[in-house]
């Protein structure tokens, strides 16, 4: 049984570890953000964070900065330490071998090829704990948790909007809703994802570029996806233009015009068929192709049918919503119909702040908490 004063020191510890994984931000893909702490009686002796795919892992920084006395510590560590070989040998391993008497983690490896990490070490006899500051700690690994649970690619949806629901002035007209803070946010939720969509309509009027333009570039740009069913997306667009600094996939139907198709794939872009559904794509079956190719994490930043369809069938597991302190009036475009209602009450808002003169809501439904709390 830990007490309340041990329980105290344990979560105020346990902060400091996802603060350190944060800093792995767009590095590590596909492997978790992980941040660990090393204490040893009250004295933090060693911190560290996964930097980089294919680079040591947060436990291995820390032990190292204990400068090799870890006997009898403790060790802080916001997921639980893998008991595999894979790119890095297994951390259990190294952490019994450090002399560590005792390990607190965030949240259980949902991965089942490097779980069992809590076991080893209690077999080792170290005393381990977990389940501190959990939720934190999983939110921190959202899409990876929800892939390694077999449910396939995460998809969280970013709209930009006015006070009354609007994301543009009239149909047709691009229109800049946000601040600089919010979108210095936007590129950094970039960063972590492995796939921005847009639909066709979105690129024929913003004519978006959909790359990380501020904060620290991502390890591996994000693949640009435009669900385009007719392939009207302009050969001389800006997405097309930039192909070399970032992938461009298109999603179209399989009786789209096939001189447009080569037009584009000549310019260096993925062009792939999915089945259609009415006049538009089936977007399961656009979420599986995507996933196919090993795009994980997707973002979908517009446009307002593209949202509403995506919400109104289910596939949407977090919201990035950003309000602007703004009226756009009943001329505006509304940000997704009367799909805004659907599974209302299935939404909770799990976190919010203030970006500069525009608000941040952010909104997970009950699918991904439940699958979160699997691990949790």
């Amino acid at each position: 049984m830990i007490d309340s004063n041990q329980a105290a020191t344990d979560e105020f510890h346990m902060g400091r570890a996802l603060a350190l994984a944060v800093e792995g931000w767009g590095q590590v893909a596909p492997n978790p953000l992980v941040g660990a702490v090393l204490v040893s009686g009250e004295r933090v002796v060693g911190e560290g964070f996964h930097a980089r795919f294919g680079a040591d892992h947060a436990e291995i920084v820390a032990l190292a900065g204990g400068r090799g006395d870890a006997s009898g510590s403790t060790l802080y560590v916001t997921l639980e330490p893998c008991a595999h070989d894979g790119k890095t040998p297994p951390c259990a391993h190294a952490i019994v071998k450090a002399g560590v008497g005792r390990v607190v983690f965030g949240c259980a490896e949902p991965d089942s090829l490097a779980a069992g990490g809590a076991r080893a070490l209690r077999e080792a006899g170290l005393e381990v704990s977990g389940g501190v500051r959990a939720i934190e700690a999983a939110r921190l690994n959202e899409a990876f948790i929800w892939d390694r649970l077999g449910h396939g690619p995460w998809v969280t949806l970013k709209l930009a909007l006015s006070l009354d629901g609007r994301i543009a002035e009239a149909p047709g007209v691009r229109t800049t809703i946000t601040g600089r803070e919010a979108t210095e946010y936007v590129h950094r939720l970039r960063a972590a994802h492995d796939a921005i969509v847009v639909g066709g309509r979105t690129v024929c009027v913003d004519d978006p570029l959909l790359t990380v333009r501020m904060g620290r570039a991502p390890r591996v740009p994000p693949t640009r996806v435009v669900l385009d069913p007719d392939l009207g997306t302009p050969v001389d667009s800006r997405l097309v233009d930039t192909v070399d600094e970032a992938p461009v996939l298109i999603l179209c139907r399989e009786a789209a015009p096939s001189g447009r198709r080569r037009d584009l794939e000549r310019c260096g872009v993925d062009v792939v068929p999915v089945p259609a559904d009415g006049d538009g794509l089936a977007l399961d079956a656009a979420l599986l192709s995507l996933g196919d190719r090993g795009l994980r994490s997707i973002l979908v930043e517009g446009g307002g049918r593209l949202a509403a369809a995506m919400l109104a069938a289910n596939l949407v597991r977090k919201q990035h919503l950003l309000y602007a302190p703004i009226v756009l009036g009943l001329e505006g475009v509304p940000s997704v119909g009367a799909a805004v209602t659907v599974g209302a009450g299935e939404w909770s808002v799990v976190r919010s702040e203030i970006l500069g003169d525009d608000t941040l809501l952010e909104l997970e439904d009950r699918r991904a908490t439940d699958a979160l709390m699997e691990v949790a």
